[in-house]
């Protein structure tokens, strides 16, 4: 059974490759496109065949008011939705061809998992100013010689609203406009035990994110320091790893810099290793540095396939996974996510594909990658491992950010098909306290003088 639905899904995904090509030819390949056949940032304006995906609407979908310390899917304008129908085990089959093969496996591996699938509403965009560089990026997008890196754009804006290669569209997903950075003064990492027993994994921390190429207005890439983001991350629980800290800067077109502090001894050492499939300290070798975000860090371990368009359920407008309120025990479960966290809707993804290069070595040396067409956000994965085998499988939920006016989508979970073990990372959800994103620089960790081995020694060690 299970051959019989990886053969359908193969030829689906064939498919939806091919009529992606059609149709990307006869589009009109311009800038005049974008606003017009195209939503500002890219995506197909129209409604599919059928209208299960509606057309994309301006104007956002929050209600005004919201402001930090409110619950911020009261101002969803669509909060009163109900389900249209629910995906489980039983009628798996019926939806198939709107699935992603790790989405079939969760569905008969995690007894928890199922799909509340609403009414899809597409909104997310972007600030006039962003959606005015994405335009110039039309012409001024440019991948590097290296053949991966981004050595040009107009920021902040999407780098290449009409992409032609699989590079394209990750680098779209990667430099998406979320401000110039995002804090989460509290937050989870959270790692289901083992099945043989045993206790959760639940590291208590402090995160924040800084863009320095998010700062409103208009910049080409090429005159700002070649930096995706720097990172800082410290940890305050368990007391295995309470007072560890690190910071990260990840870059456009090199590896990244990693400078971790140990309490015990006091200092800060850089950590060259620590980076591409490296597990994470802490995590039973559940977690890789690549992981986070559905997919973190340098690509230039992989050849990037655009595999094409198709239609898929995805995690959208899904607050309850950001809900700092909410109890994170009774949302992330060992079967799986507690579905009334999340909501799923019916939109078009871009699919990629990554195979990693000849003469380098990686943990999955295959996978894919589900990129939705309005936000740019990375969606899904599917990680294989040496032997073909579908290993890996995380998912991530995208919600508009009213500090924005665009949308976002950090808060992801993890599956292990081998252990069974199921990860969450990367949202406040059910920590007390809500993230929050910025558009001006106006704290110091929207610096670049943060993200340096002498202040995380300085910050640590006060």
């Amino acid at each position: 059974m299970r051959r019989q639905q990886w053969q359908r899904y193969a030829r689906r995904t064939l498919t939806c490759a091919i009529l992606a090509a059609l149709a990307g030819t006869a589009s009109a390949q311009d800038a005049s496109s974008l606003g017009q056949q195209l939503t500002p940032l890219g995506g197909e304006k129209a409604a599919n065949k059928d209208g299960s995906i509606p057309a994309w609407q301006d104007g956002g979908a929050l209600n005004p008011g919201w402001e930090p310390g409110k619950p911020r899917a009261e101002f969803f304008k669509y909060k009163d939705d109900k389900p249209l129908f629910t995906i489980d085990a039983s009628n798996a089959d019926k939806y198939a061809d709107k699935l992603g093969e790790g989405q079939l496996a969760l569905l008969k591996t995690f007894k928890n998992y199922r799909l509340n699938v609403y009414p899809s509403r597409r909104h997310c965009s972007a600030p006039d100013f962003v959606q005015e560089n994405t335009r110039k990026n039309v012409a001024d997008g440019k991948i590097g010689a290296d053949g991966w890196s981004v050595s040009e754009a107009t920021v902040p804006g999407i780098p290449f609203p009409l992409p032609k290669t699989g590079i394209e569209v990750l680098w779209n997903s990667k430099l998406k406009y979320a401000g110039v950075g995002l804090t989460m003064p509290a937050l989870y990492i959270m790692l289901s035990p083992r099945a043989s027993g045993g206790d959760w994994i639940e590291a208590g921390s402090s995160q924040s994110y800084y863009y320095p190429w998010g700062k409103k207005g208009s910049a080409k890439l090429s005159e700002l320091p070649p930096v995706e983001y720097h990172t800082y991350f410290d940890y305050l629980s368990p007391t295995a790893l309470a007072g560890q800290a690190l910071v990260v800067s990840t870059y456009l077109n090199k590896s990244g810099d990693v400078f971790y502090y140990f309490p015990g001894q006091r200092r800060v050492r850089r950590m060259p290793s620590y980076s591409y499939d490296a597990p994470q300290v802490g995590f039973e070798n559940q977690y890789t540095l690549d992981e986070p975000r559905v997919f973190n860090g340098t690509p230039d371990r992989f050849d990037w396939k655009l595999v094409g368009k198709r239609e898929m359920y995805i995690g959208y407008n899904s607050f309850g996974m950001y809900d700092p309120d909410a109890d994170r025990r009774k949302v992330i479960t060992p079967d799986g996510v507690d579905a009334s966290a999340t909501r799923y809707e019916l939109h078009r993804v871009w699919v990629i594909e990554a195979t990693v290069k000849e003469g380098v070595r990686h943990v999955a040396p295959k996978r894919r990658f589900f990129i939705d067409e309005d936000s740019w956000s990375l969606m899904g994965a599917e990680d294989y491992d040496a032997q073909g085998k579908l290993w890996k499988v995380r998912e991530s939920f995208v919600i508009p950010v009213a500090e924005t006016q665009a949308c976002d989508n950090p808060a992801f979970v993890q599956y292990d098909l081998n252990s069974g073990r199921v990860l969450f990372d990367q949202s406040g959800m059910g920590a007390g306290k809500d993230m929050s994103w910025a558009t001006e620089p106006n704290d110091p960790k929207y610096k670049d003088a943060f993200y340096t081995p002498d202040n995380l020694r300085a910050i640590s060690e006060r």
